[in-house]
């Protein structure tokens, strides 16, 4: 098709808007599902994404719009996350694209993602199209939300397109928008091949499946293809298209979406925003300037992932290996720990991140995993100048070797209704955080900023404010930069034996309260043993906060009826002799709840 009749756009939102099933409705409009093959969040292929109802993944399909001018339009969608965690899904996506519609529910208006995601498209300098969904719903504003979009986004509203993807209403303006306000790809077929890759995947029988735009030239199947970042060359074994099921094609022109396919097995020979060109022989040109890739995201949450089995370590490297190929955000490195074995340091964008990595690979690869309470990355600066980034507090060094830490702070936006204001400025205030300003959008939605540590927000942060505000309100947050702070290193100890899997970074005026409610919690999750155990928390050399676990007892006095108090005496006596033997050479085995209980803890 030719370049000037191809649009490629994107769907961005903040979760829950209605991206998903706008995409379903522009499927159904443009007749490319059948009635039988219909179903809902068709672009949500993992059984994760259909259970909590969100998207994790960035899906792409290819439709053909009859338009009002009665010319065939080729349209690329690509359906985007809406949870802040995703945001460099979003961001690749959008990198392939001209164009954006930015969906607004038209009764919960503007919330703090919708605000990120618009930015993410203005700085790819895409056409953006305003859609007010929902609007069948009896809570429905769609003017208020038209004033808000024009007054904290300050975008033109006043042809915002009315839709509820549910009811079908509104489709056909939608794609008629595309067509009119997205520019078509300034492509060259004439130039050398050059195409980005925005995404890929391993398949156990095809190899590794990649997704990417040709910006210039022609890519056909059977030619040799080289990937510029890692200089591999492979021969094109099969490329194609999802309309939405995989079509398959014989070539791929400037300014088109497909997949690409040359059976490879080593999964580290292709990298997310590389750029692919042709092999200089047989008469084809090479590219030698690559296309800009993607700014590469810093994880700012940490976590370890380790089998319960030691025995599967192989496995869950081998799965890391390709899960990372799939969500090119997740870093991960070798660790290893006294009390769980081999495992993983993971760095992710989040909690939810966090959370849906290791349900994925428990899921997609069988894998019984234990993950550490997470954590976030300190700048420490030894007393001899040296800096270092610390991602694992049991690596801090001894507090006579240190100058100061650093911690790092986020800029928070929160969205809400003004009745929850209260008690949202108290958790902010509660963990540590500066208020920067608080802006009235309308008589009923507030704004609110706050500078905060990010080490109080990879806990329970998220989950206190949904329950402060019944659900309502909404958060997005920029990482801004390291700054001092009073922080110092919590041991765990169990019989005395330090568990480095639950060393944590506290400040110091919460050290106390944090120990002992940590300590209380293990107390509840530790099974009981033949022997008193002591659950201590420590800074150094003090110890913050005791807990003892009672013994089990056996009645050894049960045969004893009658007779003198010395037997009985005599076989107390020998009893205690032996939980003393055994509290020497016992081993408390901590279960994997325990690891997860700095998460529980309630302030």
């Amino acid at each position: 098709m030719k370049p000037e009749n191809i649009r490629n756009f994107s769907i961005i939102a903040h979760i829950d808007h209605g991206k998903s099933t706008l995409a379903d409705g522009l499927l159904r409009f443009t007749e490319a599902l059948s009635a039988r093959e219909e179903k809902d969040q068709f672009l949500d292929n993992m059984d994760i994404e259909r259970e909590r109802g969100i998207t994790i993944k960035a899906q792409t399909v290819r439709i053909i719009y009859k338009a009002d001018d009665g010319e065939l339009y080729q349209i690329n969608l690509i359906d985007t996350p809406g949870h802040v965690d995703f945001s460099y899904e979003v961001s690749r996506s959008l990198a392939a694209c001209e164009g954006a519609i930015l969906v607004v529910d038209a009764a919960q208006g503007v919330e703090a993602q919708t605000l990120a995601n618009v930015y993410l498209a203005l700085d790819n300098d895409l056409e953006i199209i305003p859609v007010l969904n929902k609007i069948d719903l009896p809570a429905a504003d769609p003017e208020g939300v038209r004033r808000q979009i024009e007054d904290s986004i300050g975008l033109d509203a006043s042809e915002a397109i009315l839709a509820s993807a549910k009811e079908k209403t509104g489709i056909k303006e939608i794609l008629q928008a595309v067509v009119d306000k997205v520019p078509a790809p300034q492509a060259d077929g004439s130039k050398p091949l050059r195409a980005l890759i925005f995404d890929s995947w391993f398949d156990n029988y095809q190899g590794v499946i990649t997704l990417c735009r040709v910006v210039d030239g022609t890519l056909k199947k059977g030619d040799r293809i080289k990937f510029m970042a890692t200089d591999k060359d492979y021969e094109v074994l099969k490329l194609g298209v999802y309309s939405p099921f995989e079509e398959t094609l014989k070539e791929l022109h400037a300014g088109e979406v497909g997949f690409i396919i040359c059976g490879m097995k080593d999964i580290r020979d292709v990298k997310v925003g590389d750029t692919i060109t042709h092999v200089k022989k047989a008469g084809k040109v090479q590219a030698t300037e690559a296309l800009g890739g993607f700014k590469k995201v810093d994880p700012m949450v940490f976590s370890g992932i380790f089998p319960v089995v030691s025995s599967d370590f192989e496995d869950l490297k081998a799965a890391m290996e390709k899960l990372v190929l799939n969500d090119a955000s997740l870093s991960y490195e070798t660790e290893k720990s006294a009390a769980l074995g081999f495992g993983f340091r993971c760095g992710f964008l989040g909690l939810l991140h966090m959370e849906i990595v290791r349900e994925r690979l428990e899921r997609e690869f069988n894998l019984d995993l234990i993950s550490t309470a997470p954590t976030v990355v300190y700048e420490v600066t030894k007393k001899n100048g040296e800096t270092i980034l610390l991602e694992n507090p049991s690596e801090l060094p001894d507090p006579v070797h240190i100058e100061k830490i650093n911690e790092p702070y986020a800029k928070l936006s929160l969205h809400t209704p003004s009745e929850y204001i209260g008690g949202l400025l108290k958790l902010c205030e509660d963990r540590r955080g500066t208020q920067l300003r608080m802006d009235y959008i309308t008589d009923t939605k507030v704004i609110i900023e706050y500078k905060l540590p990010l080490n109080e927000m990879v806990m329970d942060f998220y989950d206190k404010l949904k329950s402060i505000s019944k659900g309502y309100a909404s958060m997005e947050y920029d990482i801004l930069d390291f700054e001092e702070g009073q922080l110092v290193k919590m041991d765990i100890l169990i019989n005395g034996e330090p568990v480095d899997a639950l060393s944590v970074i506290v400040h110091k005026d919460k050290a106390v309260s944090k120990g002992r409610l940590l300590t209380k919690k293990l107390k509840e999750l530790i099974p009981r043993q033949q022997y008193q155990v002591a659950i201590q928390a420590t800074m150094g050399a003090t110890i913050v906060a005791r807990e003892t676990l009672g013994a089990l007892r056996k009645d050894v006095t049960a045969k004893c009826y009658g007779g003198d108090i010395t037997r009985k005496r005599k076989l107390l006596e020998r009893q205690k002799e032996g939980k003393k033997k055994m509290k020497q050479i016992g081993r408390v085995n901590v279960p994997q709840e325990a690891f997860l209980a700095i998460l529980k803890v309630e302030d």
